[in-house]
């Protein structure tokens, strides 16, 4: 999630376990400091672009690893907080805590969080939310903000912080039923097109949990059906778009491309520009901008030759986004303006326009 979040999530949790000791407002400010540590292993470097972007959210982020940091963050701070130092157990409490929601938040969204590391660095991630959602951070923002204003505990910020904190996790509790919701209805809207997906994944547009995307994979194409919430089945868009460039080489041949496949559990796409070879995970952002995109390889007469990955910026809307993305909130049935020309008919199927990539031997 986003750094805000994580920052009145934790002055939140932290408020809630140690404020009765510390006083609110050095809870807040202490659970705002514990909720941003995780999220400091941007500041380390891997050697490439595809690293940065798929070792983030790794060791920084493992349960284990927060387990194993407790005791050594709270024992220092029961040497600052006094109000801490006849109560070791809320002390670890608060730590732990701090640090497990911020990795446990991270995993509701798509990009992935590596909670069990170094036992396996699979990246969970459930997807139901987006990175950035007001309706989550709102509650847990006033519950901050009542905190930083008060010196002294009282029975009203505890009941304020827990419920936010209860508004909050139930908001969480939401996201995924209307993903199954978004997911159930997107697999109707492909079987009557008669589109045999081999991966489906539903994830929220931005901002909000009303407007869905399903990323359906079918070997050199893919599809977005975007899906409003509140709407019947007529309402969803199909949007069909080559996903493997005609002419590309094995991805095994390239390790930066075979690493973001292998992150993005299928959902990329490998396109050409006038430089070279791009891949782009699907999951974030949306087509053509997205967010984690990587030119991979140059030209080498008819072949490709391997390069250091280098991240590609995209801008992060297209025109006309910003009242698609508002119709779709609101149950519209709005065409994406940008994705207009991709627009899939049944009677006259894109398909066969697409590329076709030769197999890896």
């Amino acid at each position: 999630m986003d750094s805000l979040t994580q920052i009145v999530l934790g002055a939140a949790v932290s408020v809630a376990v140690s404020g009765r000791r510390i006083g609110p407002r050095k809870a807040a400010l202490l659970g705002a400091g514990l909720g941003t540590l995780p999220d400091l292993d941007v500041l380390v470097r891997h050697g490439d672009a595809v690293s940065d972007f798929i070792l983030h959210r790794s060791w920084s982020h493992s349960l284990l690893v927060h387990a194993a940091l407790t005791p050594l963050i709270a024992e220092g701070l029961m040497r600052v907080f006094s109000g801490l130092r006849e109560h070791r157990v809320t002390a670890y409490l608060t730590v732990f805590l701090c640090l497990a929601t911020h990795a446990l938040l991270d995993a509701m969204t798509v990009y992935g969080t590596q909670l069990l590391w170094p036992l396996t660095n699979t990246p969970y991630g459930t997807g139901s939310i987006f990175i950035i959602d007001p309706l989550y951070t709102l509650p847990l923002a006033v519950a901050t903000v009542w905190a930083l204003l008060r010196r002294d505990w009282s029975a009203k910020i505890g009941r304020v912080t827990a419920v936010a904190l209860a508004l909050s996790t139930l908001y969480l509790g939401w996201s995924l039923v209307a993903q199954q919701i978004a997911d159930g209805k997107a697999r109707d809207v492909l079987a009557n097109a008669g589109i045999r997906a081999e991966k489906v994944l539903a994830t929220p547009m931005p901002f909000n949990t009303l407007f869905w995307r399903t990323i359906a994979i079918d070997g050199s194409h893919y599809y977005n059906v975007y899906q409003p919430l509140l709407a019947g089945l007529d309402a969803a868009r199909i949007h069909a778009h080559p996903r493997l460039a005609d002419g590309a080489p094995c991805l095994d041949t390239i390790p930066s491309a075979a690493a973001v496949a292998a992150f993005s559990k299928g959902y990329y796409r490998v396109f050409r520009d006038e430089n070279g070879l791009r891949i782009a995970d699907l999951r974030m952002g949306v087509t053509p901008s997205f967010v984690f995109d990587f030119r991979i390889a140059s030209p080498d007469g008819d072949t490709w030759k391997a390069i250091l990955p280098e991240r590609v910026i995209n801008a992060r809307s297209a025109p006309g986004d910003i009242g698609w993305l508002l119709d779709g909130m609101f149950g519209g049935n709005t065409v994406r303006p940008s994705e207009a020309a991709n627009l899939f008919d049944p009677a006259a199927p894109l398909i066969a326009a697409l590329p076709e990539t030769p197999a890896c031997g």
